[in-house]
């Protein structure tokens, strides 16, 4: 049963039902104690009643009663003979306890009262049978009304469930009938308590699907701009290669061509990574690593590549810090940052990779002896494929875009310097408290 009319609908009856046999029980044990006492004082009225009578030359077994009489009577004499019996046939204790007693004779229960009076022992008993039968009678007058209007209930059940779930119906019709493109915030007017936040929750999704598919599109217009550049580029440099009249000026188209592969590629490459922790960043969870450990394996990678150009790559400090972070995130940050400074770092220039502790947050830093950033340029190198006037060195301008993606996912701050003594600048990405952890 998937249903959840079904389900409350059985629960609610299920509940019912235990409620009333629960009920029907109460009924017949207070049933009983009260029956008990009324017939308690029958029992005693009648002893009370018949000992006035005179028993003396009476038959020992005298005609028996007839008809619906449940009590049974006995009387004994002075000398402890049976003087009288209503019932001969019904099989009772010869020996008497006065006073009220329960005793038990083959197969019945009998509750019985016994008096002496002017020498006489008045017994008068009745089958306990016959009190709880009474007892089930009342407490099943009292259930019937219970199911009689159990169908009834039923339907009251099933139509006010069906009108309370009407709202969520109508939310789910409103999500259904949708197209893919519209993520206005579901208007359905007043909801209940219950489905309020259900429905903020889905107007929240649909922000931040809109808020995705504007970046997507944004970033496929600013890539389709960005690209046709440099194809329009390597399509003039094939021309001009098979229009060299000599070997010298073929050489040199296809340097030039090499070159202009080389930054398409960068800018490929650059460009599926931003798609990438674009649209994979949900699916990747934090997991804990050290991240001095981390920052020394992209520095020995990079290292022939510094080495190539001539530029002292190194590690400066290395706190051991563990974070909650997704290591492969972090890798391409760190290493987009060392790639950004070697770019910029002149020959036998210096960059320096530091890991430490500030504060109570992990400071990661990449400081190199470059030109610089002018601070009126510090903000706007964040954007997608800005690149600063002057700037001749190549490269695709997404860089430090992946790298505040990363950070701000990671709820890391990212902030351009000066490089110690003036010269330079020094990338410092800091890691708040949340995601820092003391070494156990």
């Amino acid at each position: 049963m998937t249903s959840l009319r079904h389900k409350l609908l059985a629960w609610l009856l299920a509940v019912v039902l235990i409620a009333g046999m629960v009920a029907a029980w109460g009924v017949y044990r207070q049933a009983r104690v009260e029956l008990d006492g009324v017939f308690d004082y029958h029992l005693r009225q009648m002893a009370l009643s018949v000992r006035d009578r005179s028993f003396e030359g009476m038959l020992v077994e005298p005609e028996t009663l007839t008809g619906e009489f449940d009590f049974v009577i006995q009387v004994w004499g002075r000398d402890g003979g049976r003087l009288y019996f209503s019932q001969p046939h019904a099989a009772l204790p010869n020996l008497v306890r006065l006073g009220y007693d329960t005793v038990q004779t083959g197969t019945v229960t009998w509750r019985v009262f016994a008096i002496q009076e002017r020498g006489f022992t008045i017994q008068v008993a009745q089958p306990m049978g016959i009190r709880n039968r009474l007892a089930a009678e009342s407490a099943l007058s009292t259930l019937s009304p219970f199911l009689l209007l159990l169908p009834l209930l039923g339907l009251l059940v099933w139509f006010t469930v069906g009108r309370e779930l009407r709202p969520l119906e109508t939310v789910a019709r409103a999500v259904s009938t949708r197209s893919a493109s519209a993520l206005e915030p579901l208007t359905t007017g007043p909801l209940p308590d219950e489905i309020r936040p259900l429905v903020g929750s889905l107007n929240d999704l649909l922000a931040r699907l809109g808020r995705v598919l504007s970046a997507q599109r944004d970033f496929v217009a600013d890539a389709a701009h960005e690209l046709r550049t440099p194809l329009a580029a390597l399509t003039l440099q094939i021309q001009l290669a098979e229009r060299a009249d000599s070997e010298a000026q073929r050489a040199a188209a296809f340097t030039a061509l090499k070159g202009g592969l080389a930054r398409a590629t960068r800018v490929v490459e650059q460009l599926l990574t931003l798609a990438t922790q674009g649209s994979d960043a949900a699916e990747h969870l934090p997991v804990p690593i050290d991240l001095a450990a981390l920052a020394r394996q992209v520095v020995a990678e990079r290292s022939p590549l510094a080495d190539a150009k001539a530029i002292d790559l190194g590690v400066t400090g290395m706190d051991q810090l563990p974070l909650e972070a997704d290591p492969e995130s972090l890798r391409i940050l760190l290493a987009n940052l060392i790639d950004n400074a070697m770019r910029y770092a002149p020959s036998g220039g210096r960059v320096d990779v530091n890991v430490r502790r500030a504060g109570e947050n992990a400071m990661l830093e990449v400081i190199d002896d470059g030109p610089g950033i002018p601070v009126a340029e510090r903000e706007r190198v964040f954007d997608r494929f800005y690149r600063r006037p002057d700037n001749e060195i190549p490269g695709s301008g997404l860089g430090l875009a992946i790298v505040r993606d990363i950070a701000e996912r990671h709820r890391a701050s990212v902030v351009l310097d000066d490089a110690p003594g003036g010269r330079g600048l020094a990338v410092r990405v800091r890691f708040p408290a949340t995601r820092f952890r003391e070494p156990s």
